[in-house]
């Protein structure tokens, strides 16, 4: 499994309850410039319309030997699920302060996965601890290492 992009700032920003592996369906170029490893998957999210999934605000770069035919870079992408992960996805979305983020984007096998959570967003105040605890833990290790 090669990683190809994390959103760093999902972790920090949503406290995560339930991770869930989706294909994603990309044109030829598409895949070329992610494999290519230039991506950018911070600002996206992922939404459920008319029982499908779909992601929002994946930027990936057109392909550098693409012609005029190259995609769109900010262009919104269907998720592959199956009927019943979508289902269960449904329930969990409809609950209060809950939402679907993308945490990575990864290559098994050759094939393109997204990996998406249903995550609830963290209050300024877990933001803290979550800092003060790096902090800590930072410290405690250049003790050990002296």
């Amino acid at each position: 499994m090669e990683i190809v992009s994390t959103n760093r700032k999902a972790r920090f920003n949503y406290e995560i309850l339930e991770k869930i592996e989706a294909g994603i369906s990309l044109k030829g170029t598409e895949v070329k410039s992610v494999r290519n490893k230039n991506v950018s998957i911070e600002e996206s999210y992922a939404q459920i319309r008319n029982d499908e999934v779909f992601l929002y605000n994946l930027h990936i770069s057109p392909y550098e030997q693409g012609n005029r035919d190259n995609h769109d870079p900010i262009r919104v992408r269907k998720l592959l699920l199956h009927r019943h992960e979508i289902k269960k996805l449904v329930r969990k979305v409809h609950q209060k302060g809950l939402s679907l983020v993308p945490l990575s984007i990864y290559m098994r096998k050759g094939i393109i996965k997204v990996e998406l959570a249903v995550a609830r967003g963290k209050r300024l105040i877990d933001k803290r601890e979550a800092i003060k605890k790096k902090t800590i833990e930072r410290e405690i290790a250049r003790i050990v290492k002296k």
